[in-house]
């Protein structure tokens, strides 16, 4: 009995994460729907998981259309009458195009259908075209952006999951950004 529960501790002990580390998840089935600011999987079926360096030569190469999906911050609840609301500036890697709020797990369909044209419109309506898919560090947001571009037919579809915060410890530059209008023009 002894021996059976020394094993036991032993798998257990081998299996557990190192102190201070946390295993990444697994990737799900289907999108993510909730808890959009935790730790990503390092992988994602289809794309191309891309480091700080490797998004950085694409970026300097111009070999690929960049998309940042963040989602915009919401306005605060009960502002009193007659205040005035700005939102937080966003600042992003340059020349990417800003798609906010497509990333998460559900889209109604008139937000399919914004990822759907910014898309078309980054790429040049080229579905082999590639594409860079990126939010923050630790955001399923990116992640479910880029694998809904693979689901739309995207083939060439990279994910940068540690998004400008990785791009900014790197001392790259970042510029502000305006998000893609979301009425057909």
């Amino acid at each position: 009995m002894r021996r059976i529960l020394a094993v036991a501790l032993v798998a257990a002990a081998l299996a557990a994460p190192a102190s201070g580390q946390q295993r990444e998840p697994f990737e799900p089935e289907g999108y993510r729907t909730d808890n959009y600011r935790a730790p990503v999987p390092a992988t994602l079926e289809g794309a191309h998981v891309l480091t700080t360096a490797e998004a950085e030569a694409i970026w300097r190469a111009k070999s690929a259309a960049f998309v940042d999906v963040l989602p915009r911050p919401p306005k605060p609840k009960n502002l009193p009458a007659g205040t005035v609301w700005r939102d937080t500036p966003r600042k992003n890697i340059p020349g990417s195009i800003w798609l906010p709020d497509t990333g998460y797990g559900a889209l109604p369909p008139a937000m399919d259908a914004y990822f759907q044209r910014g898309l078309a419109h980054a790429t040049r309506g080229n579905k082999t075209a590639p594409l860079v898919i990126y939010c923050q560090a630790d955001c399923w947001m990116s992640w479910n952006a880029a694998k809904r571009a693979l689901a739309y037919g995207y083939s060439n579809v990279a994910w940068y999951p540690d998004g400008t915060d990785g791009w900014e410890r790197a001392g790259l530059p970042i510029e502000e950004a305006q998000p893609e209008p979301r009425s057909e023009q």
